[in-house]
């Protein structure tokens, strides 16, 4: 392996990673108190998984439906981040 697929198997750990503690604060939160979706660490699974289709195909853009479910996953962090703020400023 190289180093740019070394490097995209450290990211794809971090990334399921981050999504493992996710998804315990998830589950563990009160349901009615839940300080995020379940799309955000489902989000960051795909994207970690989408890391390790690129260490086989070489390129983040080919097949075309591995820049589909990147972008699809980075949409979701931009709307699960807009989405704390808006809380943040609701609280007192």
């Amino acid at each position: 392996m190289n180093f740019a697929a070394y490097f995209n198997f450290s990211e794809a750990a971090l990334w399921i990673a981050i999504s493992a503690v996710l998804f315990w604060r998830w589950f563990r939160s009160p349901k009615n108190q839940r300080p995020f979706s379940l799309s955000l660490p489902l989000a960051f699974f795909a994207f970690g998984i989408s890391d390790l289709i690129e260490i086989r195909s070489g390129a983040w853009w080919t097949p075309w439906w591995l820049l589909l479910l990147k972008t699809l996953c980075v949409i979701v962090f931009l709307h699960q981040a807009l989405q704390h703020q808006r809380r943040q400023k609701r609280k007192p």
